[in-house]
Formats: structure tokens, sequence, C-alpha cells
């Protein structure tokens, strides 16, 4: 489990980077506005990465909802970014139905990790 988390806090650098690289198009490029909302998304989510898998490096029982909960939002996050700036930038989606799957598995992560601190919260866990 620890590979996977260290690979996930990589995923978080790349996606901070993505969102820095975004931003910086949505100043120059057309369809800067949707370019804008790529960059909120990845770099909220990249920051938050750190701190869910630090929950699930824990010795608790809600470790790997904390590791599930990363997963999704990272997986998310990556999808749904990048439909909209393909869509934005060459006209074409990645598939049909990309930003909607994509949103929907951050939705799905947030959720998750509310879980996973209510059952840290009443099993008597930091």
């Amino acid at each position: 489990m620890r590979k996977i988390l260290d690979a996930l806090n990589a995923w978080a650098g790349l996606l901070g980077a993505c969102g820095v690289a975004a931003a910086a198009a949505a100043a120059h490029l057309p369809g800067g506005e949707n370019l804008r909302s790529v960059a909120l998304v990845l770099l909220v989510h990249a920051a938050a990465l750190p701190g869910l898998t630090a929950r699930g490096r824990e010795n608790t029982p809600a470790a790997r909802l904390w590791l599930a909960a990363a997963l999704a939002i990272a997986l998310g996050a990556a999808l749904f970014s990048a439909d909209v700036a393909r869509l934005t930038l060459r006209g074409a989606r990645l598939f049909p139905f990309a930003a909607p799957l994509g949103g929907t598995a951050m939705i799905l992560g947030w959720l998750i990790a509310s879980a996973a601190s209510l059952a840290d919260l009443f099993r008597g866990y930091p």
C-alpha cells in the first residue's frame, strides 16, 4: 500500500504542474475561462492529495478508505481536466462523458473521505 500512496503523491505533483500550466495557458489562449476551471480543479485537488495519503498511512481501520478517496480524487481530477482541456484546445473530447465521469469520481472521492473521517471519529482514532 505504501507504494500506491507514494505514487499518489507523485501524481499530485503532476496534477499541480499541469494546473500551473493550465493557468498560464488560460491567460494567453482562447477558451481561457475553461482553462481557468481546469487549473482550479487540478491545483485544489493536487494540494489535497498529500493530506489524504497521509491519512492512508495511519494504522487505523479507515486507512483503506483514505486510500480509496485519494485514488478516486486523483483519477477524477485528471480525467475531468484532461477532457475539458482537450475539448477547449482541440475541439474534441477524450471519449463521451469523460468530464462527467471524472467529476463524479471526484465527488465520490470526497464522500469517501467524509466516510473515512466519520469512521475514525466514531472508532475513537485521532
